[in-house]
C-alpha cells in the first residue's frame, strides 16, 4: 500500500482479534512516530506501551467512556509530552508535536495491517489526571494521546469516499 492509499483508506478500528503485535512491528510504528517534525526539533514526545490486559482495562475505565476499545486491543500506547523537552518559546507546540507523532504511528500501523483508534486524553484534565495517577507518571511527563492498536476483527475497510469537499478550499484570501 503506498502512502496515499494508506491515508485514504485508514479508518478507526474499535474491535480487534486476539493476535499479538510483534516487537518488530511495534518498533516500526514507534520509529515512524519519532520520524515526524517537531517545533525547533525539540522532540518532546515519549511513549508508554501497555500490553497488560488488566492495565488496558483500567485505562479504559478511568478515562473517557469512549476508551472501551482498549479492553480488546493487543496494546495501547500513551503518547506523552516531556515538559523538559518542550520548545521553550512555545510549550503549547508539544500538543502539535505529539499529534504528528501519533498520526505517523497510526498510519504506519495501518500500512502493516494493524488497526487503531485514537482515544482522547488532552485537553481533558480529568483524563490527564487519571492516566498520570494510574501510570505513576512523574510531574514533568504529561499524557497527551491514547491509542488502542490491534488487528481488525473485520477485514480492512474500503477506502473513504466523498470526504473531499472543494468548498472548504480557499485561495489567496477568504
Amino acid at each position: 500500500m503506498n502512502t496515499f492509499e494508506t491515508i485514504m483508506s485508514r479508518k478507526s478500528v474499535r474491535k480487534f482479534t486476539d493476535e499479538a503485535i510483534s516487537d518488530s512491528d511495534l518498533n516500526a510504528m514507534l520509529e515512524a512516530a519519532m520520524a515526524g517534525p517537531s517545533a525547533a526539533n525539540a522532540r518532546p514526545f515519549e511513549f508508554l506501551v501497555v500490553r497488560d490486559k488488566e492495565m488496558l482495562a483500567q485505562m479504559a475505565e478511568k478515562t473517557s467512556k469512549y476508551s472501551g476499545p482498549l479492553k480488546n486491543a493487543a496494546l495501547g500506547i500513551v503518547v506523552l509530552a516531556n515538559k523538559n523537552r518542550m520548545f521553550p518559546d512555545a510549550p503549547g507546540y508539544a500538543a502539535v508535536d505529539t499529534s504528528i507523532a501519533t498520526e505517523n504511528m497510526i498510519l504506519a500501523a495501518w500500512s502493516m495491517g494493524i488497526g487503531s483508534v485514537w482515544l482522547g486524553v488532552w485537553p481533558s484534565q480529568s483524563n490527564i489526571d487519571a492516566l498520570t495517577e494510574l501510570l505513576n507518571l512523574p510531574a514533568d511527563i504529561e499524557p497527551q494521546h491514547l491509542i488502542a492498536f490491534g488487528y481488525p476483527e473485520d477485514p480492512m475497510p474500503n477506502a473513504r469516499e466523498g470526504r473531499f469537499e472543494e468548498n472548504r478550499i480557499h485561495y489567496e484570501k477568504w
